[in-house]
């Protein structure tokens, strides 16, 4: 109660100082923002350290920095590393926002702003629950927090930083806050998460850009060539034609699937949601098979010759997209970026030359749903939303869940508050009020169980 009445009484400080943070436009994939990028790592570092963190320290890396912080209460007690990222993607395209992306807006009881969701306002809920914990003497766990700043781009530095702090980093469990919930009536865990390959891919035709008059129809247009390869690496039936791609999927037998597919889902609604008429994927998957345990491959952008305002009448020299492939367990990102390098090449005729790019990538991962984490968390959830949460496999990627394990030999709880229509990655991104406070009280229940459970164990 006296925890309750802690969050309750700074709901609104709360809320303020997301809106802070989320002020910052701490877009890593751009270098324009590296000083903001800068300035979010040392908010963050403030205010561990006012929420009652013993350390709170940035450390520079190769690109953004990372934040870390502690509070060792009792060595004997558990210890809860908190991973969470404070950098955000672009805004872009800006027009397409109802509101300013970085001067956040309440609409609703929803924060309407770049990163809202993924990941400020998830990973932001952390440092509050520490806060309301060490503020009422409540503290039950050692907690850690590792907070980067180049999830958005591939966490490129990340793996180095592991790898160099193994001591500073042990713990007995990884918390995350990255993902979704079905929705505020139906709570649910994620236990498995899609890899990643992601690359961008060039196609070369003429040394110069050609009058379309002149040569069109003599020389090959690289656009026109590029639309073809791309089209034909699925076939009419959604399946994906690179040779080995599924070589090593996981086929779920039929009792999973049943399993999966009893998950709450409105496919009227989904369509209505989204303002389209129809579905699309790969044939024989419903639709959360679809986006929880098959792979995919779609184009993420495309481009090449003219896109200004009127016309220019051009045979473009070069064209490009971008590409990337959710992947499966049991199906390694270098080993499908390399099968598409080589396909996407043995697809191009010879008038054009095709260069391929890997940009970044990462790991399937399934965590179990036996362990004392998994079960703290399931009864954090019943205790706070009133209903045991449903696990389910998520069709995102966050590719360091697997690297912690390899490196720090450390499961990962996935307990996500975001709901699919917050609008990640899109225009007009939000997070509910509601799911911001619920999570801080879900997640200070987690560690009330957490500990209580260990001591049993």
């Amino acid at each position: 109660m006296e925890i309750n009445n802690f969050i309750d009484s700074n709901k609104q400080r709360f809320i303020d100082e997301l809106i802070d943070l989320l002020r910052i436009p701490s877009v890593s994939a751009d270098s324009k923002f590296k000083d903001d990028v800068a300035k979010a790592a040392n908010f963050l570092k403030d205010k561990l350290l006012a929420a009652g963190a013993d350390l709170a320290e940035i450390h520079e890396t190769a690109g953004h920095p990372v934040v870390y912080g502690e509070k060792i209460i009792d060595p004997q007690l558990p210890t809860v590393l908190v991973y969470g990222h404070y950098d955000v993607q672009p805004a872009d395209p800006y027009e397409l926002w109802d509101s300013p992306p970085f001067d956040p807006l309440i609409k609703d009881e929803r924060i309407y702003a770049r990163g809202a969701c993924d990941d400020k306002g998830q990973m932001y809920m952390h440092i509050k629950a520490f806060e309301a914990m060490t503020s009422t003497n409540s503290l039950a766990c050692n907690m850690k927090f590792m907070i980067e700043g180049e999830e958005e781009v591939g966490s490129d530095n990340l793996e180095h930083f592991v790898r160099e702090n193994k001591d500073k980093l042990n713990a007995d469990v990884i918390l995350i806050s990255d993902t979704s919930i079905i929705s505020n009536d139906n709570p649910s865990i994620t236990v498995g998460l899609r890899g990643l390959s992601y690359l961008e891919v060039e196609v070369t035709g003429p040394n110069r850009d050609l009058h379309s008059g002149v040569y069109g129809g003599a020389v090959a247009n690289p656009i026109n060539t590029l639309c073809e390869m791309i089209s034909s690496l699925k076939d009419e039936n959604g399946h994906i034609t690179i040779p080995g791609f599924y070589d090593k999927v996981e086929e779920l037998t039929k009792d999973e699937r049943n399993a999966l597919n009893e998950a709450p889902f409105d496919l009227a609604s989904y369509k209505k949601e989204l303002d389209i008429d129809q579905i699309h994927g790969e044939d024989g998957y419903t639709t959360l098979e679809r986006v929880g345990v098959r792979p995919t491959l779609d184009v993420n952008g495309i481009w090449g010759g003219y896109i200004g305002e009127g016309a220019k009448t051009v045979l473009p020299s070069k064209a490009h997209a971008k590409i990337s492939m959710r992947l499966v367990p049991n199906q390694d990102s270098e080993e499908i970026t390399k099968l598409f390098t080589e396909h996407f090449k043995s697809l191009a005729p010879e008038s054009v030359k095709v260069k391929v790019t890997p940009h970044h990538g990462g790991q399937p991962a399934v965590t179990k749903t036996d362990s004392i984490a998994y079960k703290a968390a399931s009864k954090a959830f019943e205790d706070a939303w009133g209903k045991t949460p449903i696990p389910t496999r998520d069709g995102g990627s966050i590719p360091i869940v697997a690297m912690f394990k390899s490196e720090l030999g450390l499961n990962t709880v996935l307990m996500g508050f975001g709901l699919d229509s917050d609008a990640i990655h899109s225009p007009n991104e939000s997070y509910g009020i509601f799911n911001y406070i619920k999570g801080i009280e879900t997640i200070v229940l987690f560690h009330q169980h957490f500990a209580r459970l260990k001591k049993i164990e």
